[in-house]
C-alpha cells in the first residue's frame, strides 16, 4: 500500500520527495540480484573489458583517439548554476558529471550498452578462437571477426538512447543491428541510427510496447542476442564501471568523501539499469558515505512506483507516462535494478517538465553546457533536499543536516551532445521562457 499523502503527491504530478527507509549504511552489505552476488569485483571486471576493448575502439572510432579508445566525460565544478538553483553554500558545492557529453553515443547509455556489446563480442570472439584475454583486440576489426559478427544481430527495445549506444556499436562491430523504438522516441534518433545501418523498427505503444517485440522478435531468432534494459546485469555493470573513473576524478579535484564529507548523486531514472549500476558501483567504493538519489518526471516515477509496490507500474496510479524527457518515458521500473537498489538506494524525487526545460536553460546561461531534457532532471536534487520539508526532514533523519557544508552535489547530466541544432534551440527557447 502506498503511503496515502505521497500516492496524493504522485497521482495530482506534483513534485514529490521519498527517502528509502530500507537505506542500510552497513558497508558491508551484500548485494544479491536474481540470485548472483556482486561485488566490487564485477564493477572492476566491466572497467577491464573496457580496457581490453580500448585500442579497437580507437581504431574504429576517431573521436577517441585523444583518448586511447577510453569513452569518459569530464567532472566539472559548476558555481554559477549554484547560484541559478539556489544552493546556498552553507549547504555544500555543486558539480556536475557530463555525461552529456560523452563521445560515440552522446549519452550516459554509452556506458552499459557498449558494454554489452562488447561483452557479447568478446564472447563470440573466444569461443572462435579469434582472441584470448591477454591479446591485442584490434585483430577484431579484421575480415574474420566481422565475418563472424555478422552472422548476428544485436537488438534492443528503446526510448531513443540506449538504442543509440547498441545500435552504433553493433554496427561498428559488423553486426547487424536493430532498435526497437517506441512512439515517444525522437525522429533525429531514429534518423542518426538509420544512417549508421541500422533497422529501426517502430512500434506504436511506449516504451514497454518496444521491449515486449523486440524480445519475441529475438526469441524466435538464435542468430539474434537481445539486449533486455529490464533484466540485464551486464548493463547495469556496465553503467558500474563509472565509479572507478569518477574515483580519481574526486580525487583529482581535492573533494573528500567520508562520513564528515557527504556525496550526493543525482541520477536521472527510466527503467532503473544506468543509475542502478552507477549508485551501485558508487556504494562499493565510498560505502555508506554516498548517498544516490534518482529523479524521475512527475508523469512517470516508475522506479519509485516499484520501491513502494513492487510489480506496479504508474498507469496503476493513473498516470501517463507522457513527458518531454523522452529516455525517462518508462511504464514500469527494472525489477533487477530494483532489487539492487533496495538497501542503496537514498531516495528518489519526482521534477515536472516545465522544471526540466527551466534548469536546461539555467545550465547553458551559468555553465555553457548543451543537454537535453531529461539529462536536466538531477538539478531539482539539491532543491528538494535542502528546500522542501520532506527533504529536510530526510537530512535530519539520517544526521546529515549538521554536515551539509562540507557536502558534495553531483548532477549527472546524462545526454544531449546530438541533439540537433534546431531541435535545442526549441528547448532553449522554451526553457528561457519558463526560467524567467
Amino acid at each position: 500500500m502506498l503511503p496515502q499523502e505521497l500516492l496524493a503527491n504522485l497521482q495530482a504530478a506534483s513534485p514529490a520527495f521519498w527517502g528509502n527507509p530500507q537505506w542500510t549504511d552497513d558497508p558491508t552489505v551484500h548485494t544479491v540480484v536474481d540470485g548472483r552476488g556482486i561485488s566490487l569485483a564485477d564493477v572492476r571486471a566491466a572497467q577491464a573489458r573496457f580496457e581490453r576493448f580500448a585500442p579497437l575502439l580507437a581504431r574504429l572510432f576517431p573521436e577517441l583517439k585523444g583518448t586511447d579508445g577510453r569513452i569518459e566525460s569530464a567532472l566539472l565544478a559548476a558555481p554559477g548554476m549554484q547560484r541559478a538553483i539556489g544552493l546556498s553554500t552553507e549547504a555544500g558545492s555543486l558539480w556536475i558529471k557530463a555525461d552529456h557529453s560523452l563521445p560515440v553515443a552522446g549519452s550516459i547509455k554509452a556506458r552499459g550498452g557498449i558494454h554489452e556489446v562488447l561483452e557479447f563480442a568478446e564472447s563470440l570472439a573466444l569461443e572462435h578462437g579469434l582472441v584470448t584475454q591477454d591479446a591485442d583486440y584490434t585483430v577484431l576489426a579484421d575480415a574474420p571477426a566481422r565475418e563472424l559478427f555478422g552472422r548476428y544481430q544485436v537488438a534492443v527495445g528503446s526510448t531513443g538512447n540506449l538504442g543509440l549506444s547498441i545500435g552504433v556499436m553493433a554496427s561498428a562491430l559488423g553486426f547487424r543491428a536493430a532498435v526497437h523504438m517506441s512512439s515517444d522516441a525522437k525522429e533525429w534518433k531514429k534518423a542518426r541510427l538509420r544512417s549508421r545501418g541500422v533497422d529501426v523498427v517502430e512500434h506504436a505503444g511506449d516504451y514497454a510496447a518496444a521491449v515486449a517485440a523486440g524480445r519475441r522478435d529475438a526469441d524466435a531468432d538464435p542468430y539474434c542476442y537481445f539486449v533486455d534494459d529490464e533484466r540485464s546485469m551486464s548493463l547495469m555493470l556496465g553503467y558500474s564501471a563509472a565509479a572507478l573513473h569518477l574515483h580519481d576524478q574526486i580525487e583529482a579535484a581535492g573533494l573528500k568523501v567520508d562520513a564528515a564529507h557527504p556525496l550526493f548523486v543525482y541520477l536521472p531514472c527510466g527503467v532503473g539499469g544506468a543509475p542502478a549500476g552507477i549508485a551501485f558501483g558508487l556504494r562499493q567504493l565510498y560505502g555508506p558515505h554516498v548517498y544516490p538519489i534518482f529523479a524521475e518526471p512527475t508523469q512517470s516515477p516508475c522506479f519509485l512506483v516499484e520501491m513502494l509496490a513492487p510489480g506496479a507500474s504508474v498507469y496503476d496510479i493513473g498516470l501517463t507516462n507522457r513527458t518531454e524527457a523522452d529516455g525517462l518515458a518508462v511504464p514500469q521500473a527494472s525489477e533487477l535494478a530494483a532489487q539492487a537498489m533496495r538497501p542503496l538506494l537514498g531516495g528518489v524525487y519526482t521534477v515536472a517538465d516545465d522544471t526540466l526545460f527551466a534548469d536546461l536553460h539555467r545550465v547553458r546561461e551559468t555553465e555553457d553546457l548543451k543537454i537535453e531534457p531529461s539529462a536536466a532532471a538531477g538539478f531539482s536534487g539539491p532543491r528538494m533536499l535542502t528546500q522542501t520539508d520532506a527533504g529536510r526532514a530526510w537530512l535530519k533523519q539520517q544526521n546529515l543536516d549538521a554536515r551539509m557544508q562540507h557536502a558534495t552535489h553531483l548532477v549527472w547530466t546524462t545526454g544531449g551532445l546530438f541533439v540537433p541544432a534546431e531541435e535545442y534551440a526549441r528547448f532553449a527557447e522554451r526553457g528561457a521562457a519558463l526560467a524567467g
